[in-house]
C-alpha cells in the first residue's frame, strides 16, 4: 500500500497528478525462469516464477493530447525520467520508433510509449485524450529478471484501465510482447510477459510458447524454494550474444525445412510477424529429440555466416534477429538446444508435479540435474559467462547433501541472474554462497528470494 498512499499524497498536493480525476494503479513483478528461458521463441515449454520485486504504474487521463511521463527509477539510473510527448508525434510505427530512439537517455520510453501507441491503434474509439503516467520499480535493470516486461505490463494494464479497456491474461501478455518486438526492436518470446501477468505467489507457471498456451500453475513441494543470484554482469535481450543465438536456431530450422522440401511462409493471421510451415508450425520444439538426433543433427553445419546461409536458403525465417555480416552463427548447437531444452523442461515439469505430491530427494536431484544440463547448454550456444559459471559451480560443489539441488543461467544468458533450486532449510547455505560470490569480485550481485502475485492477481487499484 506504500505506493498507493504515495499516489494519494501526489493527488492531494497536486504533485504530477490532478486532484480531481481518478488514478489507476497496476503492479507487475519481475520473473525468474526456473527452467527454459531461451526456448520460448522456438515454441518450447518454459517454467516461470515471479519475484518479489516489482514495477508500479499509475495512470490518469488528461483533457488535452499530451502524454506526460515520470519515472523515478530511470531518473535515479541517470536517464531522462521526466518528459512530455504529444499524440501527434506518434502518428505511425516509424514516427514512434524515431521518437524513442532519439537518444540513449529516452530509450526506455519504447516500453511505455509503445504501449500507448498499441492501445491507440487497437482501440481508437477509446484512446482519444492525453494521459499522465508515473512509474517506480524495484526490479533491477538488465539482470535477466525481466525489468522490461514488468514495466510493459504494469503500464499497459494501468493505461488500459484509465481508458476504460479491460486487458488481462493472454491478451495483455501478447499486446506487451508486440510492443517489445515491434517498437523496442527486442526479439523476446512471450514467456516474460505472461509470467508477470499470470504468475502467483508460491506457484510456478508452465507455458507452451506456441504462441502462448499457459498450463495450470504448479505449487512446488513445501520443502523447496527458488532463489536467484544476480551475477552483477549486465544482460540485454538486444545484445549480440542473444540475437546471434536466436538467429542461429532459426537458421537451423530453415535448413531442416529445406532438407525436407517443406515450404516456410509468413503466418498471415499472426499480429506479431512470424514464419510457419505445415509440419512443425514454425516451432523447433515440435521436433522430437530422437527424430532430431537421428535425422537432422549431423546435416546441420557447426557454424555458418550470413552470406553462406542466404546463398543456399534464400531468406532468414525470423524478422526479429536479422542476420549480420561478420557474425559467426553456431547453428547446430542452438538448433539442438531448442529441441533438447524443450524435453528437459517437460521432464522437469512432470517431476515437479509428482514431487509436489510426496517428498522425494531423488526427484529433487533429477530436477536439479535438468537445471545443470540446461546451464551447460547455454555455454554451448555462446550464452555463458565466467561469472554465471562460477555461481553455478559453487552450487554444484555444495551439492544435494547441503540441500542445493540445481542451478542455471536464466533468460537470455550472457550474464544476468542464476536460478537456484534448494531446500528451504538451505537458506544459510544460499546466503553463504552469495557472500562468497560477492567477495569474488565479479560485480555487485543481488539476492532474489521469494515470489509475489502477477499483474492480473494484483488487479487495478483506483484512487
Amino acid at each position: 500500500m506504500d505506493f498507493v498512499n504515495k499516489i494519494i499524497d501526489f493527488k492531494k498536493s497536486s504533485t504530477f497528478f490532478s486532484p480531481s480525476g481518478p488514478v489507476y494503479i497496476s503492479r507487475a513483478p519481475g520473473r525468474l525462469d526456473l527452467m527454459g528461458g531461451n526456448d520460448d521463441y522456438t515454441g518450447g515449454l518454459v517454467f516461470e516464477s515471479t519475484i518479489r520485486e516489482a514495477t508500479f504504474a499509475a495512470a490518469q487521463l488528461r483533457s488535452d493530447q499530451v502524454i506526460e511521463l515520470s519515472n523515478k527509477t530511470v531518473s535515479e539510473a541517470g536517464w531522462q525520467g521526466v518528459l512530455e510527448v504529444k499524440w501527434a508525434e506518434m502518428a505511425d510505427e516509424k514516427a514512434i520508433k524515431e521518437l524513442v530512439n532519439r537518444s540513449a537517455n529516452v530509450r526506455w520510453t519504447a516500453y511505455v510509449l509503445g504501449n500507448l501507441f498499441y492501445l491507440k491503434k487497437k482501440y481508437p474509439g477509446k484512446v482519444n485524450s492525453g494521459i499522465r503516467l508515473y512509474m517506480e520499480s524495484t526490479v533491477p535493470l538488465n539482470r535477466g529478471v525481466s525489468s522490461s516486461a514488468a514495466i510493459e505490463v504494469s503500464v499497459m494494464k494501468a493505461s488500459a484501465a484509465a481508458y476504460g479497456i479491460d486487458l488481462h491474461g493472454t491478451e495483455l501478455a501478447l499486446s506487451c510482447q508486440w510492443v517489445e518486438n515491434v517498437i523496442a526492436d527486442s526479439g523476446c518470446g512471450i514467456m516474460d510477459q505472461i509470467a508477470v501477468v499470470a504468475g502467483k505467489e508460491g506457484y510456478v507457471l508452465p507455458l507452451v510458447c506456441q504462441p502462448c498456451l499457459p498450463e495450470p500453475l504448479i505449487r512446488l513441494p513445501e520443502e523447496l524454494q527458488i532463489w536467484g543470484i544476480d551475477s552483477g554482469v549486465s544482460h540485454q535481450v538486444s545484445g549480440i550474444e542473444y540475437e546471434a543465438a536466436r538467429a542461429a536456431a532459426f537458421m537451423g530450422y530453415k535448413i531442416i525445412c529445406d532438407l525436407e522440401k517443406i515450404e516456410v511462409t509468413k503466418e498471415i493471421e499472426s499480429e506479431i510477424e512470424r514464419y510457419t510451415d505445415p509440419i512443425w508450425k514454425g516451432y523447433l520444439a515440435n521436433l522430437r529429440r530422437s527424430q532430431f538426433h537421428d535425422k537432422y543433427e549431423n546435416s546441420l553445419p557447426l557454424q555458418l555466416d550470413m552470406n553462406s546461409f542466404l546463398s543456399d536458403h534464400q531468406f532468414h525465417a525470423d524478422p526479429f534477429s536479422p542476420l549480420k555480416k561478420g557474425v559467426t552463427y553456431h547453428v547446430r548447437a542452438n538448433t539442438s538446444y531448442a529441441v533438447e531444452e524443450n524435453q528437459r523442461v517437460q521432464l522437469f515439469s512432470e517431476l515437479s508435479r509428482g514431487a509436489s505430491l510426496s517428498y522425494s530427494k531423488r526427484s529433487f536431484a533429477l530436477m536439479g540435474e535438468m537445471m545443470y544440463q540446461s546451464h551447460n547448454a547455454y555455454s554451448e550456444c555462446g550464452l555463458g559467462s565466467e561469472a554465471t559459471d562460477f555461481l553455478v559451480g559453487m552450487c554444484r560443489t555444495s551439492g544435494v547433501e547441503k540441500g542445493i539441488y540445481g542451478a542455471k543461467t536464466t533468460g537470455g544468458g550472457a550474464g544476468g541472474t542464476v536460478a537456484i533450486l534448494a531446500e528451504k532449510s538451505a537458506k544459510p547455505i544460499i546466503e553463504e554462497l552469495f557472500a562468497l560470490y560477492k567477495n569474488a569480485g565479479f560485480g555487485d550481485p543481488y539476492l532474489f528470494e521469494g515470489s509475489s502475485d502477477g499483474a492480473d492477481a494484483y488487479g487495478i487499484t483506483v484512487c
